[in-house]
């Protein structure tokens, strides 16, 4: 495995140039390869990670993106909301032209991910999400992985790491440690802090269910703003990633999930045992690398409250330059490096 030198603050021009250097290396050199248990997804074009594949794992039949070699040490990244698998576009070939196996998924209520039966519960709580992970990593016979994330994706990660340690070689975590409670949840915050969850207290209505159906789209672009101010996307950047919340499963999935949060929605009592042991907010044993950048508009903490959780080896990086919420896509190469040296390479 080769090391990844790319300095933090490199400017965006060279980010972007870079990335699709990169991605054109992984692409012909190595290929973007799908299992032979997997098959292709017809229902929507092809994607700049190439054709991607469905696998039924779990409840669900999972849309993914692979590239690198299929013999390759795995590294699992996990997108969050509102974005989609887009948010590693540069970050996967990077990794793959280093020769890791990449597996970037579409999480539950996004893009090409659906629901094996309509019976089955519209979960958006954590434990489920997380299980969808494990799921996954059984159906393409994945033992232990690299896992990073951002957003929903990250505390999906750092859930994996801390209760399936056997299962998560290294972590790789933007904005920490964020496993949360419905028993937390409850407790009010300072009304500065509060404010930057409106969305969470909006969803909580059936107004705001009503107006995120009707207007997701516009209601993800505020919030992309919002969350990286500095960011400065275009629109087929953006309406790349919001194809994703086309899935019949979007509106629902992430209404129940700020519900669950605040506890005015039930789990379902399968996984009460999980979210018991979740509450006790359990110690994050991995090698970990947390990441934060200097721009982030979203609600986060601060790290120094959760670098006590992570009691192996363990780093926290704040990534200059004005870099928001969505890391992994603003940042490429800081997050791939720290996917490379949290893994030990």
């Amino acid at each position: 495995m080769h090391s990844l030198n790319i300095p933090d603050g490199i400017d965006q021009d060279r980010r972007r140039f870079l990335g699709t250097a990169a991605m054109a290396v992984a692409a012909t050199q190595l290929g973007l390869v799908a299992p032979a248990a997997a098959q292709q997804a017809t229902e929507e074009p092809a994607t700049p990670f190439g054709p991607l594949n469905q696998i039924d794992a779990g409840v669900l039949s999972v849309g993914y993106a692979e590239a690198g070699p299929t013999d390759g040490p795995a590294v699992i990244l996990l997108h969050g909301w509102p974005y989609d698998i887009h948010t590693y576009v540069d970050v996967a070939p990077l990794l793959a032209s280093m020769g890791y196996r990449v597996i970037v998924p579409y999480l539950r209520g996004h893009g090409t991910t659906r629901f094996l039966s309509s019976e089955t519960v519209r979960n958006g709580q954590q434990s489920a999400i997380a299980l969808d992970i494990i799921a996954l990593m059984d159906a393409l016979k994945i033992g232990k992985a690299t896992i990073g994330g951002c957003d929903w994706g990250a505390r999906t990660a750092c859930i994996v790491a801390a209760l399936w340690p056997e299962r998560c070689k290294a972590l790789v975590s933007v904005s920490g440690y964020l496993i949360g409670s419905q028993e937390a949840n409850r407790m009010p915050l300072p009304p500065k802090a509060e404010l930057q969850w409106w969305y969470q207290y909006y969803f909580a209505t059936d107004r705001g269910q009503a107006g995120y159906e009707k207007y997701t789209r516009d209601f993800a672009k505020l919030v992309w703003q919002i969350a990286s101010p500095k960011w400065t996307f275009d629109n087929a950047t953006f309406d790349r990633s919001a194809a994703a919340f086309d899935n019949p499963d979007h509106v629902a999935i992430v209404i129940h999930n700020y519900r669950w949060r605040l506890g005015l929605a039930e789990g379902e009592p399968k996984y009460d045992d999980l979210e018991k042991r979740l509450a006790e907010f359990p110690a994050i044993t991995v090698p970990t690398i947390t990441l934060e950048g200097d721009a982030n508009g979203a609600p986060h903490p601060d790290p120094s409250a959760y670098a006590r959780k992570f009691s192996g080896r363990y780093e926290h990086r704040t990534i200059d330059g004005g870099i928001g919420h969505n890391l992994p896509q603003e940042a490429p190469q800081a997050f791939a490096k720290a996917v490379v040296e949290a893994d030990g390479h």
